[in-house]
């Protein structure tokens, strides 16, 4: 048995758009902040003799769909373990048993604060580790690609850059950077309409301007880059707005239109532009959902948190830990009998 927990990432600079979707590599580089709240915690343990892997996702024995994304990465990790098994044992390539996952979030669902990001992240370092493997944060950084794209960035610490790329090079790592806050403003708790792989997909086939969206998101990480590296806080804030209105306009211009954002999200986009003119450094981001991060200096975190209180549900974030193992676990028995029971189903191989 092992646990990972993982920390979701908001983008500075946005990815939006796979160059190859079953290898999750995007057409452009992205750079984000990983926090320190909301994580994904997550307990795997082999399951002997069975013939399926099987996910309990927040106290419920998940679906065939969410199972079968699961899977499909945990293949690929089974299959980077067992061929690092066979070069460093120089034996037959070993058979890896399926696993038993139960995992929970702490923030909101699907609903545009990146849960997927922290999910699979915490998925792949406690798999991983399940199987006696060792990787580094590069190898883990590709495996947590394959599941979400965004989990790239999550193995990482702090700010960390996701390079576009092929199967091999197309990996996060940390850079240096300024001393940053967040603020996220919970406007909407509940799943959004439309998934994020989904709204990539349709941006990318109908959006007469996404070939100019991803123009100018390469022209705009390497100097978002030069701004964290020479610490200019205010060239990052105005970068991270820019990069937010662009993805959210082409996303606007798919056909159908997808609206991610709300009235409500625009009033606290409209509170970060009337804050700066008050001398508050802060500016707004919202990846795809209602849900809005406020960027700023650590010493305004709290007021900023305040005055945005009056629009939704406000909590102060800093730069987080990357995906790691930890010593405690999720009450695994306990989970997995509570949701079979309530599932109505039997456990497979129990």
């Amino acid at each position: 048995m092992k646990t990972a927990r993982a920390y979701p990432n908001i983008a500075l600079i946005k990815y939006w758009g796979k160059a190859d979707e079953e290898l999750m590599l995007p057409q452009t580089g992205s750079l984000s902040l990983t926090l320190d709240i909301h994580p994904t915690t997550t307990t795997v343990r082999v399951r002997p003799g069975a013939s399926a892997d099987r996910l309990f996702l927040n106290g419920s024995l998940a679906g065939t769909r969410a199972t079968g994304r699961i899977s499909r990465v945990l293949d690929v990790v089974r299959s980077v373990c067992a061929a690092k098994m066979k070069a460093e044992c120089e034996k037959e390539t070993p058979q890896l048993p399926f696993l038993d996952v139960v995992s929970v979030n702490d923030g909101p669902t699907g609903a545009g604060l990146a849960s997927s990001a922290s999910g699979f992240a915490a998925l792949v370092v406690a798999a991983v580790a399940e199987y006696g493997v060792e990787l580094d944060t590069r190898e883990l950084s590709r495996l947590a690609r394959r599941g979400s794209g965004s989990a790239t960035r999550s193995v990482c610490s702090g700010v960390a850059v996701w390079h576009e790329g092929d199967d091999c090079t197309s990996v996060a790592e940390s850079v240096d950077a300024p001393e940053m806050a967040m603020v996220t403003v919970v406007l909407d708790n509940t799943h959004k309409d439309v998934t994020s792989r989904e709204g990539m997909r349709r941006t990318q086939e109908t959006s007469p301007f996404h070939e100019a969206w991803v123009a100018s998101t390469r022209q705009m990480l390497p100097h978002m880059l030069e701004a964290c590296a020479k610490g200019d806080f205010e060239r990052i804030g105005e970068l991270t707005e820019l990069s937010a209105l662009r993805m959210h306009s082409v996303i606007m211009s798919a056909q159908p239109p997808i609206l991610y954002l709300s009235p409500e999200s625009w009033a606290v986009w409209e509170y970060a532009y009337q804050a700066r003119t008050r001398g508050i450094p802060v500016y707004a981001t919202s990846d795809a959902g209602a849900n809005v991060v406020l960027l700023t200096k650590p010493e305004f975190a709290e007021k900023v948190a305040r005055e945005a209180s009056r629009f939704g549900s406000t909590q102060i974030a800093g730069p987080g830990r990357g995906a790691h193992l930890c010593d405690t676990h999720l009450d695994m028995d306990g989970i997995i009998a509570e949701a079979v029971k309530n599932s109505g189903e039997l456990p497979d191989g129990v």
